[in-house]
């Protein structure tokens, strides 16, 4: 049993809603979905999939998304569930009593509400490993991570339990777990769909995110949300590719797969050049002096919790311990921040940025939880990319790269400065329909 694929319009064109809900339902019980969901909120989504097929039969729907189902990252709140934030120091607060603002638009759009899914505890990981709850299955790989923090909303696209995920992207918390996981995954500029309300990681950096299995399907959704707010996007759009490590650090094998992905691109007459940007350059090496604006307000939200004798995971606390005292250290990336921005948006010119979303596959998870000091590096690989296109304001879509044995290795990311985000989808889209080795 198997949701539909969405292809840009309403699953529920062919299918009733109950029909869609009843299989979402019976998907996030399959041994692939084990911990991808941290609540299921079945009665919920009963009740508003009867609701769309009832508008459907009077010829009132609402959207073209009436019916098709969703899920939520645990970190909005949908009314009657606990917001965990995929932490057990969290799981004995009251339910929320109100839908967050994006969920209740969604509502209001007829989605259906299946349930909210897992997450490195906090959002501050780009690992997906949860030892509360359990880690979510990778699909193309059981004995590596799926990528963080939104993880469980990247399987249940995967696993075909919802079409549409919605999660949030601060370090690179959409595009990561897209990118190991094979979907399509998108950042919106920040407060693209109104004021965040959903618990804020880094209030100066997070932002909403979508994840799908195809650009279209976002496509649809970001519209929806945005109220087509945008411009159309222009018909013709340079690209660039940053010089340095941004590709020179990448393994082997994402090097190849991103290099084959350029040359098909260029084959269909894109025009693609590789460019020095001081301004990247000069923001990683902010981060890298002075320390991450996101290290910093975790810090200043839990930085309590290690005074508890138990109730966060050890790498959490590692982090939170190392940030300690950072407010003052980061207040340098701070202050060059809007400047960096608008340098970054001189120096592309109206292009969109290319490059590999991660540097490498993902890793294995025992070796991880065997080892602290592989563990932190690699969760700073792992975001190493995507945190400073974060820092610098950029909205992006990952689309799955693969690898010559057919799999995703990573992904290929799509960035323009805050406000482009329909420029970024449009070319998206284009990329998707050029194919391998590009998917999405």
């Amino acid at each position: 049993m198997q949701t539909p694929q969405m292809s840009g319009e309403s699953a529920a064109g062919d299918y009733s809603a109950r029909d869609l809900c009843e299989q979402a339902l019976a998907r996030t019980q399959v041994p692939a979905a084990r911990s991808t969901m941290i609540t299921v909120t079945a009665q919920r989504a009963r009740r508003e999939a009867d609701r769309s097929d009832e508008r459907r039969r009077t010829g009132a729907l609402r959207s073209p998304l009436d019916g098709v189902p969703i899920v939520w990252k645990d970190v909005f709140d949908v009314a009657g569930t606990v917001t965990t934030c995929g932490s057990s120091s969290l799981s004995d607060r009251p339910p929320a009593t109100a839908d967050s603002a994006l969920v209740g638009r969604a509502h209001d759009l007829g989605l259906v509400t299946v349930g909210k899914t897992n997450l490195s505890e906090f959002a501050f990981s780009g690992l997906g490993i949860n030892q509360h709850f359990g880690t979510p299955v990778n699909p193309l790989d059981p004995g590596r991570v799926p990528g963080g923090s939104s993880s469980g909303a990247a399987v249940a696209v995967a696993v075909a339990i919802a079409p549409l995920a919605v999660g949030t992207d601060t370090s690179g918390s959409v595009r990561v777990p897209a990118a190991f996981s094979g979907c399509v995954g998108f950042r919106a500029s920040h407060n693209r769909y109104g004021r965040n309300d959903f618990r804020a990681l880094s209030p100066t950096l997070d932002s909403v995110g979508v994840i799908a299995r195809t650009v279209e399907d976002i496509r649809v959704l970001d519209r929806l949300l945005a109220g087509d707010a945008d411009p159309p996007a222009a018909t013709t759009v340079r690209a660039v590719i940053p010089a340095g490590e941004w590709i020179g650090d990448c393994t082997p094998g994402v090097r190849a797969s991103f290099s084959e992905a350029i040359d098909t691109l260029r084959e269909d007459g894109i025009g693609i050049s590789t460019v020095h940007l001081p301004s990247l350059q000069y923001a990683q090496r902010l981060i890298d002096t002075h320390g991450t604006i996101v290290g910093a307000d975790v810090y200043a939200t839990y930085g309590h919790l290690l005074s508890a004798p138990a109730g966060i995971e050890p790498a959490t606390r590692r982090r939170l311990a190392r940030n300690a005292g950072s407010q003052q250290a980061v207040a340098a990336v701070r202050t060059a921040l809007p400047g960096l921005r608008r340098q970054f948006t001189t120096e592309l010119a109206g292009a969109v940025l290319l490059c590999p979303t991660v540097r490498h596959g993902p890793p294995r998870i025992d070796e991880l939880l065997a080892s602290d000091e592989l563990y932190d590096a690699r969760n700073a690989s792992t975001l190493r990319t995507t945190m400073v296109l974060s820092y610098l304001g950029t909205c992006g879509v990952t689309l799955p790269l693969r690898g010559s044995d057919g799999r995703s290795l990573s992904g290929l990311l799509v960035s323009a400065p805050a406000g482009r985000d329909s420029v970024v989808l449009s070319f998206a889209a284009r990329l998707a329909a050029i194919g391998h080795p590009i998917a999405g």
